[in-house]
């Protein structure tokens, strides 16, 4: 299930039902009106805020969903998966736009940039990758960790990426270099999320040893550790304007904590498995959770009670996101599809189907027509989220893609994976060969499947799968 608190008063407001397993991610659009959902019953929902009724249900993935988030503008859910892969969905149409192989593992997480344009993975290949969003081409490869990298995220600047690792660590590394910064070590077990505060000068770790952490970026010092859960933390994020701190535990419980003080403001439960992923809607009064109860959940902030449950994923939702206008809602799920919903009515938009495994992270590019998801089948797919359509599919990483994210700028795509890179995807306009040939394939593929065109057995290989 997924659940909806409102923030202030810690209350739930309603429970989101539909997914048929874990639901691993949730994420608000950008508008705060839709939510997305990903859960290991292969699909992805969207969901309608206010209502909390199913928009539509998106298919692709050949597993469960890791990661789901939408772009900047809302109009493009990005998924990570189980199968290796990241897919890219229209949330308008809920088709996906295409597929980006890379990754030899899992996707953990994906994520847009701040501009939309790329695209960042990270996967149990152990590596992060960059990712162009317009052409699904992968940029460049980060090594350095030692595990699986399960979270990555771009600074608000896009010059900047934080990866939290299977390793314990976390790595900051310079986007257009893909250099290594430092390394912040102080976590006792694997960093399950990590991310930047509004001003880019904060950054918050959640572990599986029960722990949140604050950062300086700076300088790398650890500002406070924040004690409560009795479970793995596995979401951390900053409210819009940088003073609360919500987090997910695999204790089924969210906790909302005053980001200068550390205290913590309340507990909002309701979900009835593991808490897998949480956000705030662009305006910060609501919250989004997925869960391996196979439910979104939408709360309001104020008062903490749940406004509804989003059910549609037929497994754990893992990665949930916001549309940069916070009207539609992303989720990814091991069931290895995305799902767009309308926020206000909670209804399913589409399902977005292309991944071959768990997605693992899904994010909306900043300008919110395209979405990028991260796959335990080692892909990144790239979505139109108008028309739900695959855009290209990235390869590169050699294991499953954990995390996925956006540059500031869209320009760049930043992925983690469980082979211990990061890599970087240049998301520009101009085509390799490669992309040449996918897209062309594209464009000629039904020709090809006739069996009365008079195209000879041998021109079919040209194009995979025909």
């Amino acid at each position: 299930t997924i659940k909806l608190w409102n923030v202030e008063t810690g209350k739930e407001i309603r429970t989101l039902k539909g997914h048929d397993s874990y639901v691993l991610s949730v994420n608000f659009s950008p508008d705060g009106k839709t939510l997305v959902s990903g859960s290991e019953d292969n699909t992805i929902k969207l969901w309608n805020v206010e209502t909390g009724k199913e928009i539509r249900t998106l298919k692709g993935h050949g597993s469960f969903f890791n990661s789901v988030n939408f772009s900047p503008d809302g109009k493009t859910l990005v998924s990570g998966s189980e199968d290796n892969t990241i897919k890219l969905w229209n949330v308008e149409t809920g088709q996906e736009i295409r597929t980006l192989k890379g990754h030899d593992s899992a996707v953990r997480s994906v994520n847009f940039s701040p501009d939309g344009k790329t695209l960042v993975s990270g996967s149990g290949d152990n590596t992060i990758k960059l990712w162009n969003v317009e052409t699904g081409q992968e940029i460049r490869t980060l090594k350095g960790h030692d595990s699986t990298v399960y979270s990555v995220n771009f600074s608000p600047d896009g010059k900047t990426l934080v990866s939290g690792s299977v390793d314990n660590t976390i790595k900051l590394w310079n986007v257009e270099t893909g250099q290594e910064i430092r390394t912040l070590k102080g976590h006792d077990e694997l960093v399950t999320s990590v991310n930047f505060s509004p001003d880019g000068k904060t950054l918050v770790s959640g572990s599986r040893d029960k722990t949140i952490k604050l950062w300086d970026v700076e300088t790398g010092q650890e500002i406070r550790t924040l004690k409560g859960h009795d479970g793995s933390v596995k979401s951390v994020n900053f409210s819009p304007d940088g003073k609360t701190l919500v987090s997910g535990s695999n204790d089924n419980t969210i906790k909302l904590w005053n980001g200068s003080t550390g205290e913590e403001i309340r507990t909002l439960k309701g979900h009835d498995s593991d808490v897998y992923s949480v956000n705030f809607s662009p305006d910060g009064k609501t919250l989004v959770s997925g869960s391996w109860d196979k439910t979104i959940k939408l709360w309001n902030v104020e008062t903490g009670q749940e406004i509804r449950t989003l059910k549609g994923h037929d497994n754990f939702v893992t990665s949930v996101n916001f549309s940069p206008d916070g009207k539609t809602l992303v989720s990814g799920s091991w069931d290895n599809t995305i799902k767009l919903w309308n926020v206000e009515t909670g209804k399913e938009i589409r399902t977005l189907k292309g991944h071959d495994s768990y997605v693992n992270s899904v994010n909306f590019s900043p300008d919110g027509k395209t979405l990028v998801s991260g796959s335990d089948d080692k892909t990144i797919k790239l979505w139109n989220v108008e028309t739900g359509e695959e855009i290209r599919t990235l390869k590169g990483h050699d294991n499953s893609v954990i995390s996925v994210n956006f540059s500031p700028d869209g320009k760049t795509l930043v992925s983690g994976s469980a082979d211990k890179t990061i890599k970087l995807w240049n998301l520009g306009t101009d085509w390799g060969l490669s992309d040449l040939m996918g897209r062309s394939c594209d464009w000629v593929r039904a020709y090809l499947h006739n069996p009365n065109s008079g195209v000879r057995e041998e021109d079919r290989g040209l194009c995979d799968g025909i």
